[in-house]
């Protein structure tokens, strides 16, 4: 059993990804993984937001999980510190790339009222990474679904270089998801090689910003300059047949977003990822997105989900 694991009221199951946090607003439920601190899932009545997977599995497809100091990959896990090369781990052998930040597969420290939890980690100096990073990410159910806060604060002696990224799969449970329409709200979209890396930019298709069937798309795209409402977020959207519409929403410094189909995620025929990101594939390198935050500076970034 992962350890940090806390026995509290809520906590449902052991399972590989740790401890199951359970949360509950009237009839809003959500589950939190305590193994990358990822929302495993989100329900309101009967109805799925964030499509569940079985308790006995690993998370598929990095399902929910909290993505620092880099989202996506880091060519060759290579990358120029400041005119320091470093070296990180390979963690995506197929394509020779570090692939989703350093916590993926760790097991944050928990805390919980019934209707909120809050998870920690550090990010510790090691190889390619030297820098001390404290992390937060607070989960907290709302009336229409759920907001998440996360925090960054930098422990180490001099400035810290970071970037986060999220993971999760959003849906309708109780549609086809073959027909429900898909809105990004993007003018670029980033092309990529053949290991999904950034080979330039394109004008993002506009059939997505006014909606596309989901059946009808097939991506594992990054977007950039994404439209904000007068508010200052961006929404994203699944709409149903019937007009109810899942948003799934991000806010200042979330400037990319990542959107991922696949017809492989558990107990659905057709999924989708829509990841709010600070930056995009490889910005270790390109430095696109990245902050460098000053000692003991502390960046806080929100997003979440709602049902209308």
């Amino acid at each position: 059993m992962p350890t940090g694991c806390l026995y509290a009221e809520g906590v449902i199951s052991v399972s590989p990804t740790g401890t199951q946090i359970a949360l509950q607003l009237g009839d809003v439920t959500a589950q939190i993984a305590q193994v990358g601190a990822s929302l495993r899932s989100l329900r309101i009545g009967s109805v799925d937001l964030v499509p569940p997977y079985p308790e006995d599995s690993p998370t598929p497809s990095c399902s929910g999980v909290v993505l620092a100091p880099w989202p996506n990959r880091v060519r060759d896990g290579r990358w120029d510190d400041a005119g320091t090369v470093r070296q990180l781990a390979i963690t995506e052998p197929k394509l020779g790339n570090a692939s989703h930040g350093l916590l993926r597969f760790t097991a944050y420290e928990v805390a919980q009222t019934e209707t909120a939890a809050v998870l920690r980690a550090t990010i510790v100096p090691q190889t390619g990474y030297p820098y001390l990073i404290e992390t937060a990410v607070t989960y907290t159910l709302t009336a229409d679904g759920i907001d998440v806060v996360h925090t960054l604060t930098n422990r180490s002696t001099g400035p810290a270089p970071v970037a986060l990224g999220t993971h999760p799969f959003v849906t309708i449970g109780d549609v086809d998801p073959h027909d429900l329409v898909l809105r990004i709200p993007a003018e670029t979209a980033i092309e990529t090689d053949e290991r999904m890396l950034p080979t330039g930019t394109r004008p993002a298709d506009a059939t997505l910003r006014e909606g596309a069937r989901l059946g009808d798309v097939s991506l594992d795209t990054g977007f950039a300059d994404l439209t904000r409402d007068a508010d200052g977020i961006v929404r994203h959207s699944l709409t149903a047949p019937d007009g109810r519409q899942v948003t799934l929403w991000q806010g200042e410094g979330f400037d990319y977003v990542q959107v991922y189909t696949t017809p492989a995620y558990p107990g659905q025929s057709l999924a989708v990822a829509i990841e709010p990101m600070t930056a995009p594939a490889d910005a270790l390198n390109s430095g696109l997105g990245i902050r460098r935050l000053d000692p003991d500076e502390t960046w806080t970034l929100h997003w979440g989900i709602t049902l209308s």
